[in-house]
């Protein structure tokens, strides 16, 4: 079947999010902007977490993980992204597409992952304070960081496997920006039933799984946090996890969106729109979150700031 399949596709045109020349200019600014502000807001949040000694904690140690799993990600699709804007002959090789999913489904999933890991720290930190720098020590954290980015690009091989191995008899133009798992799918030319099941399955297993041990997590940790006497107590416990839930609001509410709909439901601008926001606007948002709502992070940025400037 794989023989079939390249031997009747090598490349791949991407049909991108406009086609009319002054509007690709546009937006090649855009987000030509959206990127740069990624990867700086990113990198100076992984910086501050290194320079503060207040930041060397596993709350932070795992939120510069996604601060480097964002930059990554961003990194493996905006590139191409902006190169298509300003192209003539907007194609992408099936090597490149297929290495371009496996990536970016593979940071996607170990952000799910993460973001789940994240929540485990909040609920230990917060319902087992004592045992807390027993419990997630520096050799549990790195372990841990370890298993979710190898369960990440473990996983992804199933979801790129049954897509890039289905015969595509020609049919070779993507309407979208990327080579994203629907918008493939839907250039087969036999029935994609069993290969939406078995996605599904993943989508099942990586995204409403975490969603459902999140959720369970924090109703433990505002279960504990009501029984804080104190007002200033509870305000702090509260404002260490209002960051952590916006973002997997943000990024879980579009990924299952764009997942665990059916098929019938899809539709190419509205399945780009959604790509977007999760994609990259996310990503974008996340330090932006953690900086906003976190007097730590705020500390230790202006510490960046002063030094920065004394350099």
């Amino acid at each position: 079947m794989e023989r079939r399949n390249r031997s009747y596709v090598t490349e791949f045109i991407l049909l991108g999010l406009s086609d009319k020349a002054n509007t690709n200019i546009l937006l090649f600014v855009v987000f030509l902007v959206i990127y740069i502000v990624t990867l700086v807001g990113n990198l100076i949040l992984i910086t501050a977490s290194r320079l503060d000694s207040r930041l060397q904690t596993p709350m932070y140690f795992f939120l510069s993980n996604l601060s480097f799993l964002d930059i990554c990600y961003t990194s493996s699709i905006v590139p191409k992204m902006l190169d298509t804007f300003l192209a003539k002959r907007k194609t992408i090789s099936f090597r490149d597409c297929a290495a371009q999913m496996y990536i970016h489904l593979s940071l996607g999933e170990t952000e799910c992952i993460l973001l789940a890991v994240m929540a485990y720290d909040r609920y230990v930190a917060i319902c087992n304070p004592l045992r807390y720098t027993i419990i997630m020590n520096k050799t549990i954290c790195i372990m841990i960081a370890t298993g979710t980015w190898t369960g990440g690009f473990l996983l992804s091989i199933v979801h790129v496997a049954f897509t890039l191995t289905m015969p595509l008899c020609g049919h070779n133009v993507i309407n979208h920006f990327l080579c994203e798992v629907p918008a493939v799918l839907s250039l087969a030319c036999i029935d994609t039933f069993i290969n939406e099941i078995v996605i599904f399955v993943v989508g099942v297993l990586i995204l409403l799984i975490p969603v459902f041990l999140i959720f369970l997590t924090y109703i433990y940790i505002i279960s504990t946090i009501m029984k804080i006497s104190s007002a200033d107590g509870r305000y702090k416990a509260f404002s260490t996890c209002t960051s952590h839930l916006t973002v997997v609001t943000l990024f879980y509410g579009t990924a299952i969106f764009m997942y665990m709909r059916p098929k019938s439901s899809h539709s190419p601008d509205k399945d780009k729109m959604i790509s977007v926001f999760y994609l990259i606007i996310t990503p974008m948002l996340n330090p932006m979150i953690y900086s906003l709502r976190n007097k730590e992070v705020k500390g230790a940025l202006r510490k960046v700031k002063v030094k920065t400037m004394l350099f």
